[in-house]
């Protein structure tokens, strides 16, 4: 019974794995990982039909398992290499490891060279060993192998599992014919039953992409039928071959081999039959799978790749292509820019073509009109639309790695586009793929956009801040004038008068140093930055603002020596702007006052004058807004500067005012004791 177990079983194992074969041979993709991974699964249906037709311990089976093994670390250093993680070192290893497996080979061979018993029995123990190192070899490489896969490439990891249950059995067995256990047949029987197992996980693996898992993305029910089916299966299989095994005579095994291979064979083809097996993909998506992909997990990942700077991703541009490309377990791609026109090659991840080439327009119109995902090995054997492949420029055509392209569409306007690179395992996009890109191109063609316009108003800001300085500094030049103007005009009447002289000098003087202060302020190319308060002489400031008006105004200063915390530069050009609008506001024999006095823990600084005044609703909601004025000439920024200048000196500005009494401006500073105190 064991025996008929071990046909069937090994011979189902040799159908999954020769139907696998063919199905990767039916699309081809010209990248060696692919052809590496068609040879493996050939090269395991050959080995698992040599055992179920043939026997466990004949040579050309032995030398058909050291093939098998040979030609799946052919494949698994192959994606090594297509990942460029593997260097010349570990290319090293897995020529070693070949040579293990195939040093087993020739030890069967030498087998079978008319060797004495003794030496028969040392060449035996010798091919075992060399097989339980093949094994153990394997393991590590699958463990190296499953280390470099990113957590996101699901499909691989799961042709890891597989590959490590193959090698894991291959050790059980080996390790029991080595120390000569009772349980060997049964050991062979399990092989057989987990090498079908592991042909399911690598229809699964080529099949799938993402951070998916089989048992959680299948509902209770695809699972329970399944299992009725598999059991169905098996029994008509037994009950055939058990059938075969009274009625055959010599010829039971042909027989046997020939039913599990030709009932399995007939149930492929029967579910290979299209019209057959698009009506069942539409069943079993529709009622046994609730979806291809785990969104929730996909969604997160796909966010916090955006939202995350990581290694070898630092920029957005470059977190956009990979947080798409790891959705169809891509190992890289391009973002292609569109500048208005046309789309010309951005950032890279993982990219292995060169990113060069041509600006064409046909490609970038065709996406912002169709927004259609293009699948670029149809467009290259010719079966895709007509305008698909009118619109794939050439250097993209020519380039092996590029495997379709996901148009970046944000509110119905094109942001952009990504070229991914294809798979390891390659495999064509279905519709579920479709849709999942779609979405996810909509979504990053968002924060593509969002950065744009981060950028737009950050340019923005710093014209805005280059315009308030320019508008600031307008004002002031105002007051130059204005006050240069009265100091000509008084010239033509006292230019006799030696104080009046020795007044304009020092009026030209500071005109003249104010000037070279706004040229300064105007030559800075970005917002003032912040510096630390410090003691400033408040006394000193007040009399040499006053000093300096009083060629245009009586101008009266009390002032006791006091300290506050400030900038003496700016506090000097907020007083004189409030004595300035105090001027311009006031009759021309009306004095202007400016006071100062503790407060509490603060220093009081007013500026008093006896003009026109202004209205209680021009005060609450004009006086502090730029571009306001009630004077026919005025600029309205002098207040407003003002109030921002005290306001970044910690301190508050406060203003009462009454209409034809007057206006009282109130600086309000920190307050330090005394000058010994600062000292």
């Amino acid at each position: 019974m064991i025996t008929t177990l071990v046909l069937w079983s090994h011979a189902l194992a040799a159908l999954s794995f020769g139907a696998l074969a063919l199905a990767q041979v039916r699309r081809p993709s010209g990248q060696w990982p692919h052809a590496a991974f068609v040879i493996a699964l050939a090269a395991t249906s050959l080995w698992a039909l040599a055992v179920a037709g043939i026997d466990t311990r004949d040579v050309a089976t032995r030398i058909v398992i050291s093939a098998r093994d040979i030609a799946w670390l052919g494949f698994m250093l192959a994606l090594v290499r297509r990942d460029r993680a593997g260097n010349y070192a570990l290319g090293a290893v897995y020529f070693v490891v070949m040579a293990l497996a195939g040093t087993a080979a020739l030890l069967a061979i030498a087998g079978r060279m008319g060797l004495d018993a003794e030496a028969l029995r040392a060449v035996e123990t010798a091919r075992t060993v060399f097989r339980m190192m093949s094994a153990v070899s394997g393991l590590v490489l699958i463990h190296h192998l499953y280390q470099a896969a990113p957590p996101s490439r699901g499909g691989i990891r799961l042709v890891v599992l597989a590959l490590a249950a193959m090698w894991g059995v291959d050790l059980f067995v080996s390790a029991g014919v080595y120390f000569a256990m009772p349980w060997i047949p049964v050991s062979i029987l399990v092989r057989g039953v987990v090498m079908t197992g592991v042909a399911a996980l690598l229809v699964v693996g080529v099949h799938r992409s993402g951070d998916w898992t089989l048992a959680l993305s299948r509902p209770i029910t695809a699972r329970a039928l399944s299992a009725v089916a598999l059991i169905v299966y098996a029994g008509l299989t037994a009950l055939a071959t058990s059938i075969a095994a009274s009625y055959a005579g010599s010829y039971v095994r042909v027989a046997q081999t020939a039913i599990v291979f030709g009932a399995t064979a007939a149930a492929l083809t029967l579910l290979s039959t299209p019209w057959l097996r698009a009506w069942t993909k539409v069943k079993v998506a529709k009622h046994l799978f609730r979806h291809r992909y785990d969104y929730r997990a996909e969604w997160q990942r796909f966010t916090d790749t955006l939202g995350k700077p990581a290694v070898g991703a630092d920029s957005l541009h470059a977190r956009v292509v990979k947080s798409v490309a790891d959705l169809t377990d891509s190992p890289g791609g391009l973002l292609l820019v569109h500048d208005g026109a046309s789309l010309g090659p951005g950032a890279t991840w993982n990219w292995f073509c060169a990113a060069t080439g041509p600006q064409d327009e046909t490609l970038a119109r065709f996406l912002a009109g169709d927004a259609r995902i293009v699948e670029l090995d149809r467009v290259r054997a010719g079966t895709a639309p007509p305008a698909d492949i009118a619109s794939v420029p050439a250097w993209l055509h020519d380039c092996p790695d590029a495997w379709a392209i996901v148009p970046l569409m944000h509110g119905g306007t094109l942001a952009g586009a990504i070229v991914l690179a294809r798979p390891p395992v390659d495999r064509a996009l279905d519709w579920e793929d479709f849709d999942l890109l779609r979405v996810a191109g909509r979504q990053a063609a968002s924060y593509l956009a969002e950065d744009r316009a981060h950028a737009a108003l950050a340019d923005a800001a710093r014209f805005d801040e280059f315009n308030r300085r320019f508008a600031f500094i307008l004002h002031d030049i105002k007051n130059l004038v204005s006050q240069l103007t009265l100091v000509a005009r008084n010239a033509e009447r006292h230019a006799d008068n030696p104080e009046f002289r020795i007044d304009m000098v020092a009026t030209l003087k500071d005109s003249s140093d104010r000037m070279n202060a706004l040229l300064a302020r105007l030559s800075q190319h970005g917002p003032v930055r912040g510096e630390p308060l410090q003691p400033v002489e408040v006394a000193a400031i007040v009399e040499r603002v006053a000093t300096s008006r009083r060629g245009q105004h009586p101008i009266a200063a009390r002032a006791a020596p006091i300290l506050a915390l400030g900038h003496a530069a700016r506090l000097e050009q907020v007083l004189g702007h409030l004595v300035q609008n105090a001027i311009e506001a006031s009759g021309a024999d009306d004095p202007v006052l400016i006071s100062v006095e503790p407060v509490g823990d603060r220093i009081a600084i007013d500026v008093i004058d006896h003009g026109v005044g202004m209205a209680p609703g021009f005060v609450r909601d004009q006086l502090f807004r730029p571009f306001v004025s009630s004077k026919p000439t005025g600029f309205g920024i002098g207040a407003f500067e003002a109030q921002q200048l005290v306001h970044a000196m910690g301190g508050a500005l406060e203003v009462v005012s009454r209409e034809g009494e007057g206006t009282r401006f109130r600086v309000l500073l920190p307050a330090i004791a005394s000058l010994e105190a600062a000292a």
